[in-house]
């Protein structure tokens, strides 16, 4: 069970915007390629199965959070100290 907590699970902002970019252009691709070899065959059956390996191929490459959408992380911002958090509407009224 250890072994599957320390697998990374996230994907930063340009990493989505990346993976998204590349499955719509593998899906595209294997759609045309699909749709034009089941014309030229005149078999439906195989525009499907093209269709679906590029799916399947889309799924692979960018479903899973590979390092090459991990490169840029968020830097966030350190908590503030409890006391500041705690009612800042009233420390201000203290200071009038």
């Amino acid at each position: 069970m250890d072994f599957f907590r320390t697998l990374p699970v996230h994907m930063d902002f340009e990493g989505q915007f990346k993976a998204e970019k590349l499955s719509r252009i593998i899906i595209t691709l294997f759609g045309v390629v699909g749709f034009f070899w089941g014309y030229i065959i005149q078999q439906f059956s195989q525009t499907v199965y093209i269709l679906g390996a590029g799916f399947a191929l889309a799924a692979v490459v960018t479903v899973p959070p590979w390092p090459m959408y991990r490169r840029k992380p968020l830097q966030w911002q350190k908590p503030r100290p409890e006391s500041e958090q705690s009612e800042p509407h009233l420390k201000q009224k203290k200071k009038k």
